[in-house]
């Protein structure tokens, strides 16, 4: 990527460590992946906190990773929420064997 002019800082503020660790575990392979115009680096600066720092060659880049990196968060707290729920859910009783 040429010398980046656009940046942006995203801050995620989860609700304990363990979404933060599950967060980071699904953002990190999309950082560390090569993009076009743009580069992002992941960052923790409190157990409850991710950062996203996104840069790039240009607006669009900018943009379109931008969309790309909260549809991401947004999608990992969608699934989450929806584990949570399966889990603390109440189990159905067993059918009793004949």
């Amino acid at each position: 990527m040429s010398e980046p002019r656009w940046t942006a800082t995203f801050s995620v503020e989860l609700d304990s460590a363990a979404s933060a660790d599950h967060l980071l575990a699904a953002l990190g392979p999309e950082a560390s992946r090569e993009v076009p115009k743009t580069s992002a680096t992941l960052g923790r600066p409190t157990p409850t906190r991710i950062t996203i720092d996104v840069r790039a060659s240009d607006a669009g880049a900018l943009r379109a990773a931008a969309n790309t990196y909260l549809g991401w968060v947004d999608l990992a707290a969608g699934a989450e929420s929806v584990a949570r729920k399966a889990a603390s859910a109440p189990r159905a009783p067993k059918p009793l064997s004949p």
